[in-house]
């Protein structure tokens, strides 16, 4: 399958927005979450996180057994930030 870029547009300022934040499996992944989640407060006060911890080994979600429940987080959402715990 050819790669494609992101397809989202982009959000012009985070202040205020739905910020959900991505963690993968792995063990740093968590701690690297919320390192992010404090920057970005401290950066954005009116803004809103939450997070996704995807505990599969799979990197791609979507084709999991919860792809239905991270679809519906990631609806809920202004913007994404993905962390990966390597």
């Amino acid at each position: 399958m050819p790669l494609k870029g992101l397809t989202a547009p982009r959000v012009d300022d985070l202040a205020g927005k739905k910020i959900g934040v991505f963690a993968n499996y792995k063990r740093a992944a968590m701690p690297t979450a919320e390192s992010v989640e404090k920057h970005l407060k401290s950066r954005f006060p009116t803004s809103q996180f939450s997070f996704y911890h995807s505990t599969d080994w799979n990197v791609n979600v979507i084709e999991t057994n919860d792809k239905e429940k991270f679809a519906a987080w990631v609806k809920e959402q202004d913007a994404i930030v993905a962390t990966i715990g390597d």
